[in-house]
């Protein structure tokens, strides 16, 4: 029971003192309260979602920094989505001996992988929508690069983004500055192809034609505004809008989900994958131009990338994806092949914050991860380029991002702490013994006292 105020916020009955979300309407905590003389904490939450089973956990703060809550039961780690969902919280195993307003967090996200349908391509009405928590035994086979798109779980998390100043190649406007993404996010595996996109738009626009080898290489020539349109999808960061006739505006419809472009900082993120290198194999450059090491995770220039001309297979101009050694978080091709749109404008200088959306407003829009054509020095983690939002060019092609995780929070009034009663002597009853006993909140404790009698005072 309870009342919705003009803020969000949903007021219960003790112990429960308000439940607060970001009103995703799939995922809501609905009751929390502490089982009368024990340290058992009881949580009840609603979950819908398309996929067939969420991975729920639970954190908890007074107010500083979040513990991970271990002793669970009940509905916790792999859910079936539905509503009326529990799980029972051990509060002594996880949290100090205290009294405390308690801030509950669930978080709910869906397996690692989500994979879009596309083979039934640009007159579908809709593409169907899996999950996988796993790579398939046979591994991302060429339907996943065609008439498949999948997308990999990034966890949410905190990293240094930009270079340091020793590291070679590096450019002006590539200061370390400290970064913390929330939430998770899915992130393509792979670059989009140009199969894919021709899957969605029904159209080749990309500068490499071969129709032998085209299919399972990245789609290039493709800008900004064919991406997300060219009158609701400029608006980023005021909104997250784009044109229903765009690539990301046809996925959207066509599926329900939120998908767009990555945000600068967390194409970066997703790039490093834990890594702070040059590379996000772990290793730094040895050479701005020729680097061995470049060539391991990457086409560039000294690969393949400087034959450039439309006509020719995959061993010059841009490669398959998927041909060369992937990052910690199984993807592929973020150096090189083709540089890829952010969804942010280009700003010189960045700053350390939480959740960066880019520059209210600039000229250009901000590319990332190097191209066949550039020297290795260009295809590095931390490197930054620039393109204006219509411009089209053999260089630059798009991997597409997703929210993937949500939250619900519940603050409620818990107590931790163990009560200790002293008993000096007892008679003709069970229970309080002789001695010290410790007890939880609320403990319910029967004794009989004998008087003769009564001292004032």
């Amino acid at each position: 029971s309870g009342s919705t105020n003009a803020t969000g916020t949903v007021v219960l009955t003790n112990p429960v003192s308000s439940i607060t979300w970001n009103w995703e309407p799939w995922f809501v905590i609905t009751n929390v309260a502490q089982r009368p003389g024990t340290k058992i904490v009881d949580i009840q939450y609603d979950i819908s979602s398309t996929a067939t089973n969420m991975v729920v956990s639970l954190s908890v703060s007074n107010g500083g920094a979040q513990v991970v809550a271990t002793n669970l039961s009940g509905h916790v780690g792999n859910v079936v989505p539905g509503m009326g969902k529990s799980m029972a919280w051990n509060m002594g195993t996880d949290w100090g001996g205290n009294v405390a307003e308690l801030i509950i967090t669930l978080s709910a996200r869906p397996p690692d992988y989500l994979v879009v349908d596309l083979s039934q391509g640009a007159a579908a009405t809709n593409y169907p929508v899996t999950y996988r928590s796993s790579i398939p035994a046979g591994g991302w086979t060429d339907g996943f690069k065609t008439t498949n798109l999948v997308l990999r779980r990034v966890p949410a998390g905190t990293f240094i983004m930009g270079s340091p100043t020793n590291e070679l190649g590096r450019e002006s406007d590539e200061t370390q500055h400290s970064v913390t993404l929330t939430k998770d996010y899915y992130v393509g595996v792979f670059e989009v192809t140009q199969k894919q996109w021709e899957r969605v738009m029904g159209n080749w626009p990309s500068f490499f034609t071969n129709a032998a080898y085209r299919d399972t290489r990245p789609v290039e020539q493709v800008s900004y505004n064919d991406i997300r349109g060219a009158v609701a999808g400029t608006n980023w960061p005021a909104n997250g809008n784009v044109d229903s006739n765009s690539f990301v505006g046809l996925i959207r419809s066509k599926t329900g989900l939120a998908v767009d472009l990555p945000t600068e900082a967390q194409w970066e993120y997703a790039c490093r994958a834990g890594t702070t290198n040059a590379l996000n194999s772990g290793y730094d450059l040895t050479s701005v131009s020729n680097d061995a090491r470049m060539a391991a995770v990457g086409r560039y220039y000294y690969n393949g990338g400087s034959n450039g001309t439309s006509n020719v297979d995959t061993n010059f101009g841009t490669a398959k994806v998927g041909s060369y050694a992937t990052n910690a978080w199984g993807l592929y091709d973020m150096h090189g092949n083709v540089f890829e749109w952010c969804l942010d404008w280009y700003a010189s200088s960045l700053a350390s914050e939480t959740n960066p959306a880019g520059p209210a407003l600039a000229s250009v829009r901000a590319v990332r991860g190097g191209a066949y054509i550039r020297n290795a020095n260009k295809c590095r983690s931390a490197n930054r380029e620039t393109s204006a939002s219509s411009d089209l060019n053999s260089i630059i092609g798009v991997r597409i991002s997703l929210p993937a995780s949500q939250t619900a929070t519940a603050s409620a009034l818990l107590d931790s702490r163990d009560y200790k009663l002293a008993v000096a002597s007892a008679r003709a009853t069970p229970t309080p013994a002789v001695g010290t006993n410790i007890y939880a909140w609320r403990a319910s404790v029967t004794c009989s006292v004998a008087r003769t009698s009564l001292v004032s005072g």
